[in-house]
């Protein structure tokens, strides 16, 4: 298992150093751009309420990362603004544009989502209302929610559309899928197709069964009970194991107000192991599951740490991802696996998004939100695609478009994880979707469009913009 996997907090968002000035002297003409045509910067900043953070060159391409004066309620935009961070890889307006999601906050490095690969297109991307920095001040948490969040996504369209008035695709991996799909949910105008990745679809939160089966059923049996012992073995060792994470939090300055104590910290590390194993790993890592028999305290220890992370539940790794458990905790839902392989050494079994959110900040469960866009989705889907991987314990619960819905498709990507994609399907599968994507940018050649199963991706693979970094997080999230 590469370093690069093992447990990185993602996410991290920084603005870079070099100027305005200088980062417009080294940047590339616009491609296809005329004599005399308004240069693509003096467009962007024409928009009303949009400011330039960076202009950072790259070969073929211009990129902007900006910021984007937004109402805090989309409801009542007269009730104050903020500024949200959006990024643009601009290549030429004469081709389609792919608005990607993540659903956290927005990398502010270059780099090109599959779709917009498959299309050779624009990419904006957005960064999610309340993830810092794109945060109100002072925040009102009750603002946080998946419309006011769709309408963001609404407004940068609508200012963007006129420069890129080409074909628009809507994409976004894990909570970014979910994003997407619930943009086409509550705006199915503004899109021409809809590509989401690895997206959960939680309708009832208490009802979490099919994650029991899936747990059940992945992988062999030998790694299922390989995992299931060290699990077993970490609450077996709790105290030896958890002076060693105390030990750690002392010298790290690691603090445990949120989650309440460090004992709570520890089970949520533990619980999350399976989970987390087959949210990033493949079945070939089985092979690196310590015997829970014969490993030592430390080599269990390192084991979870490895895979699950003891800085996630500290305050210091959750406060990034306050925002996101705030809305497991509103509208999206959050799993419950029963472990039935730690009865009796469980004190607080899969804790909920509540205990990972700070008290002052109050959360009510909004029951008829995800039913709303899953009955929406069976209804009315019209040009989306969901892409899961088999091993992928999100993809338990997936969206299903109903029988009458148009031009939707679901596939499966065999023994992926959640870094899923159109490039892991297999071969028919993936020259379908790839043929679907061009066509709902208006790109597909005629070639494809005589025999879609000749389809593939217009530009070639780029190392630094379409590397995929599936690093660690706190795995009990999408």
């Amino acid at each position: 298992m590469s370093k690069a996997l093992r447990w990185l907090l993602s996410l991290v968002v920084l603005i870079g150093t070099v100027s305005t000035a200088g980062a417009a002297t080294a940047a590339q003409p616009e491609a296809g751009a005329s004599t005399g045509k308004t240069d693509i910067k003096e467009r962007l900043l024409a928009i009303p309420g949009m400011s330039l953070i960076e202009e950072k060159p790259y070969e073929g391409y211009r990129y902007f990362v900006l910021n984007y004066e937004q109402p805090v309620d989309h409801r009542r935009p007269s009730k104050g603004t903020f500024q949200q961070r959006l990024t643009v890889l601009h290549k030429d307006t004469a081709r389609p544009t792919v608005f990607q999601t993540s659903g956290y906050g927005v990398s502010t490095t270059p780099g090109r989502s599959e779709p917009t690969r498959i299309i050779d297109g624009n990419q904006v991307s957005m960064e999610y209302r309340f993830f810092t920095p794109s945060r109100p001040e002072p925040a009102d948490w009750t603002k946080l929610d998946i419309k006011q969040a769709a309408d963001d996504q609404h407004r940068i369209f609508k200012a963007l559309k006129p420069i890129y008035d080409k074909k628009w695709l809507a994409t976004g991996a894990s909570k970014g899928g979910m994003t997407a799909t619930y943009y086409e949910r509550f705006h199915p105008r503004d899109m021409d197709g809809v590509v989401a990745y690895v997206a959960p679809n939680d309708v009832v939160n208490k009802e979490d069964s099919a994650y029991d089966e899936f747990f059940e059923k992945v992988g062999t049996p030998e790694c299922r009970d390989a995992l299931n012992a060290v699990q077993r073995e970490a609450l077996v060792r709790r105290e030896p194991l958890k002076k060693k994470y105390a030990d750690w939090a002392k010298e790290e300055g690691a603090t445990f107000n949120t989650v309440g104590t460090l004992d709570k910290a520890y089970e949520a590390v533990v619980t999350d192991l399976v989970w987390g194993f087959w949210q990033y790993s493949l079945e070939a890592d089985c092979a690196d599951v310590p015997d829970a028999a014969t490993a030592t305290d430390q080599e269990i220890y390192d084991y979870v740490d490895t895979i699950s992370g003891f800085s996630f539940y500290t305050d210091q790794g959750l406060e990034p991802y306050t925002p996101y458990y705030y809305q497991a905790g509103t509208e999206l839902g959050a799993p419950t696996i029963s472990l039935p392989h730690l009865d009796g050494l469980t004190r607080y079994g899969y804790q909920p998004p509540r205990n990972f959110v700070p008290r002052e900040i109050p959360m009510k469960f909004k029951h008829g939100s995800m039913r709303d866009v899953d009955t929406w989705v069976r209804h009315k889907a019209t040009r989306m695609m969901w892409v899961y991987g088999q091993n992928d314990p999100w993809g338990a619960e997936p969206f299903r478009p109903g029988k009458h819905t148009r031009d939707t498709h679901v596939f499966t990507a065999p023994g992926a994880n959640h870094g899923a994609n159109v490039e892991g399907l297999v071969p028919d599968e993936k020259a379908t979707a790839t043929a679907a994507i061009l066509d709902w940018a208006g790109v597909a050649p005629d070639s494809v469009e005589a025999d879609p199963g000749k389809a593939k991706p217009l530009a070639t693979y780029d190392a630094k913009l379409d590397k995929q970094n599936l690093q660690r997080e706190p795995v009990l999230r999408p």
